[in-house]
């Protein structure tokens, strides 16, 4: 009776699989989730909503007051700055999204499921990264682009517009949807830390937003010298034409913004092995 009953079970296990998977696996794992979560596209809409919606009326209002503007206004405009407005507005929305995308697991209970089935925890935290990542990149190019002709398309003479063979035109349009991917992954990596989805949003809001405000009002030397490193400044300047020579390079700008990124999913990988889910 024993070797009848250890039968089935011998042939259940066998059947079982042998836990072997790759990263590919994982990714797609990971897209099956983000995409199957009313919140993604909801948030996705928002991103590009916004973005479209503050560049026309940013735009639109300028054109509008041109004929009122001082000469100095006007010689001071920065078309591309305007039209790239509400890309930067978006950053608020692809944030909340990279929060979602590690802390939402948590909230819901199904991260343990999800490191039951691939134990390699940093490998699963990799497909996050990969799958977010391109979405983001993909969504906040779309914006930064669309953005710029919307917003270009309502400058109609006299006021100043630009096209992108405009100098700098090209790279603060690639630029700030680079931006927004990247800091869509600031945010997944703070939530990482975090693993609540309050405490990842008002970190992630309190980096982007507060801090610029406490680090104005230090005095006038020593915030110069800090807010250079803030990401709030590194996305104005790569949408900026004109430099800010109290700013870094936008280019040097968003390699420290990627720097900031590594090093936080990095310290966030190795804490996920020592947590428990």
């Amino acid at each position: 009776m024993a070797g009848l009953a250890a039968g089935p079970a011998v042939a259940a296990a066998r059947s079982l699989p042998d836990g072997h998977y790759a990263l590919s696996d994982l990714v797609r794992s990971e897209w099956t989730k983000l995409r199957t979560v009313r919140s993604t596209m909801w948030t996705l809409a928002v991103t590009v909503v916004v973005g479209l919606g503050v560049s026309a009326l940013a735009t639109a209002v300028t054109r509008a007051h041109w004929a009122t503007m001082t000469p100095v206004d006007r010689a001071t405009f920065d078309p591309i700055f305007a039209s790239l407005a509400g890309s930067l507005f978006g950053q608020l929305a692809i944030g909340v999204l990279g929060v979602l995308v590690m802390s939402a697991e948590y909230g819901t209970g199904t991260i343990r499921a999800t490191f039951a089935a691939a134990p390699r925890r940093p490998l699963v935290l990799l497909a996050k990264v990969i799958v977010f990542g391109t979405i983001a990149l993909a969504v906040g190019e779309v914006t930064s682009f669309a953005s710029f002709l919307l917003g270009q398309a309502l400058l109609t003479p006299p006021a100043t517009h630009a096209t992108l063979s405009s100098p700098g035109a090209l790279r603060a349009v690639a630029g700030t949807g680079l931006f927004l991917c990247v800091i869509g992954l600031f945010a997944l990596a703070v939530a990482t830390l975090v693993r609540h989805t309050a405490g990842g949003i008002s970190a992630f809001v309190g980096i982007l937003l507060v801090l610029p405000v406490i680090v104005g009002a230090l005095p006038q030397s020593t915030a110069n010298d800090i807010q250079r490193f803030l990401p709030l400044t590194i996305g104005h300047e790569l949408a900026r034409a004109r430099p800010d020579p109290n700013a870094f390079s936008p280019w040097t700008g968003l390699l420290v913004l990627v720097a900031y990124t590594v090093a936080l999913l990095a310290a966030g990988s190795a804490l996920l092995v020592r947590r428990d889910a």
